[in-house]
């Protein structure tokens, strides 16, 4: 099975998106070159210009946020004004998105005179550089990673990230009501927004206007953490588990000793996929409960249904 939603990569943020959104967390100050935040990052890589600033340019990575540390402080720190003003006037004609202070070092003259000049926004941190990177790295990884949408409830069963898939008015609503009954969370209602994160992970969460609501038929919308309370409601979770409810058919086969494994393709990573066939009188919350928790042992290295099948051959080993 493979998702047909098109996946999506972001070609560039701005300074102001990256600041608004992640300033706080990296507790950057904006210096100088306010004018400049509409500036673009092209691409999710922290750079340190330390060779730029030596002249070599020819593997420079200009599409991304610049960092300087105690050694480019230190070595421009080693010329006089006008050298400085020559070195850093080389690096801003490669027209950088911004540059970022570590260890909340103050900017030598000659940047500020730059950074006014060419309007390039000048940020300080208090972190040390790599800290910095790291943090920023891994906001920036999540900015730019390719992304798409499914239509499926994303819950978090027992720490499983679950995906419950199938056909409008199936029963996917209600059995994640059911499921938050039981103290289970809510990530996303209907419509998953999945990232692919370190080109392995399938990172799911919903998007901000309605997070936290769902929608019943025969009710309408409900706020679930004022309903059932802030833990019945996630932000975003690893999908571990893909559950498709069919409506039940006369001459359907289901899956009776769980040997066989489907899988389910996002981004090009395959997930374990179950297909659960819906009719009158079963507990489809019971069954997506225990299917998570399956899932879960088997990460662990338990798979219930292999080990029975190795007792039963040496069982009849035996005989």
């Amino acid at each position: 099975m493979t998702v047909k939603s098109p996946t999506k990569i972001p070609k560039s943020i701005t300074v102001s998106h990256l600041f608004k959104s992640y300033g706080k967390a990296l507790k950057l100050e904006l210096i100088a070159g306010n004018r400049g935040v509409v500036r673009r990052l092209r691409e999710g890589r922290v750079n340190r210009p330390a060779l730029a600033l030596t002249g070599f340019y020819k593997y420079f990575s200009n599409k991304g946020i610049q960092v300087f540390g105690a050694a480019e402080m230190t070595y421009l720190k080693s010329f006089s004004e006008q050298e400085q003003y020559e070195k850093l006037r080389q690096l801003l004609k490669r027209t950088i998105p911004c540059i970022v202070l570590t260890r909340n070092y103050l900017p030598p003259k000659a940047m500020l005179k730059l950074i006014k000049e060419k309007n390039v926004p000048l940020f300080r941190t208090p972190f040390i550089t790599r800290h910095f990177i790291n943090a920023a790295t891994v906001y920036l990884e999540y900015e730019f990673a390719p992304r798409t949408t499914v239509h499926g409830t994303l819950m978090d069963i027992g720490g499983t990230g679950t995906l419950i898939r199938g056909n409008s008015g199936v029963g996917k609503s209600e059995c994640a009501l059911a499921l938050i009954e039981r103290g289970h969370s809510l990530v996303a209602d209907d419509l998953t927004y999945v990232s692919l994160i370190d080109e392995h992970k399938l990172v799911g969460r919903s998007s901000e206007l309605n997070r936290g609501y769902m929608e019943c038929r025969g009710i309408g919308i409900i706020n679930i953490a004022e309903m059932f309370g802030i833990r019945s409601v996630r932000v975003e979770k690893r999908i571990a588990l893909v559950i498709t409810f069919r409506i039940w058919e006369q001459g359907l086969e289901e899956e009776r000793t769980g040997l066989d494994q489907d899988y389910y393709e996002i981004h090009g990573v395959k997930t374990p996929h179950i297909e659960l066939l819906v009719r009158p009188g079963r507990d489809m919350a019971r069954l997506v409960e225990v299917a998570a928790l399956g899932q879960a042992l088997k990460a662990l290295g338990h798979d219930s249904a292999r080990e029975f099948n190795e007792r039963l051959i040496a069982h009849m080993r035996k005989k």
